[in-house]
């Protein structure tokens, strides 16, 4: 099976020769498709950073990024918007909602700035559904709790069916209830609706709905968990992550 998204010898440094700051520092890795991966490590690690030039709002100091075979670095103009609004979904940790739109017209920006607008319909009322967002979807953001602004930005950056999500700390203002339903219906997307997902995170609670966690220390992949599905629970998947953090630095306390 071919990666989805292949990233060779990546770098991204800041500042001149004698005051560095290797943000990456050499990454590799693949992104198979279907596959729900998490990037961990410690503020600072460089897992943000790493994100950013997936999404190509940073410009790497070297290495590839490809996604479906297209070098990231060589795209411009029209092909780098349509790769930024159609072949990825963002979901943001402050969730970056229009305030004077309202759930529904948040989920269909962007349809009304990147096309796709004959499927939208029956995706938006698939997404509503599944998101159990029908009772808020024409509030505005100010009429929402934290999780379900979440529910709204989930569903906005699934609409396109882009191919692969970009998840940057989700959970990471809101509360341990709607952290567990928003992660549940991620968790379900990657499953159900074979969404590729990748997650930054701090929180050892919302990487264990992962099937796979790269470690990340001083910009370098420092260590790699696979969850055994057949025969592994999401709590010992959770205690075994939570030993890595320890070696991090990090971690979190009890299992959602």
């Amino acid at each position: 099976m071919k990666p989805i998204l292949k990233i060779e010898s990546l770098k991204k440094y800041y500042g001149r020769q004698d005051n560095i700051t290797r943000a990456i520092d050499g990454i590799d890795l693949n992104v198979m498709e279907g596959e729900f991966l998490g990037i961990m490590g410690a503020s600072g690690s460089g897992k943000s950073t790493l994100l950013n030039c997936i999404a190509t709002v940073i410009k790497p100091t070297g290495g590839t990024i490809e996604l479906n075979g297209q070098n990231l670095s060589k795209l411009g103009g029209r092909k780098l918007a349509e790769y930024r609004g159609k072949e990825i979904g963002y979901l943001f940790q402050n969730f970056e909602l229009v305030d004077n739109l309202t759930g529904r017209e948040n989920i269909m920006l962007p349809i009304s700035l990147h096309g796709g607008k004959a499927a939208s319909e029956e995706r938006m009322n698939k997404l509503i559904d599944y998101l159990e967002i029908g009772q808020i979807v024409d509030k505005f953001p100010s009429q929402m709790s934290g999780g379900e602004k979440q529910r709204i930005a989930a569903a906005r950056a699934m609409i396109l069916n882009p191919k692969i999500i970009l998840a940057d700390e989700p959970t990471g203002a809101l509360d341990s209830k709607n952290a567990k339903l928003l992660m549940g219906k991620l968790e379900g997307l990657n499953s159900e609706d074979n969404a590729t997902i990748l997650l930054v995170t701090h929180d050892s609670n919302a990487a264990s709905y992962c099937s796979r966690i790269l470690f990340i220390q001083d910009g370098k992949i420092f260590h790699e968990l696979r969850k055994e599905k057949e025969t592994e629970s999401r709590h010992d998947f959770y205690e075994r992550i939570i030993k890595v953090m320890a070696q991090l630095g990090g971690g979190s306390a009890n299992v959602l």
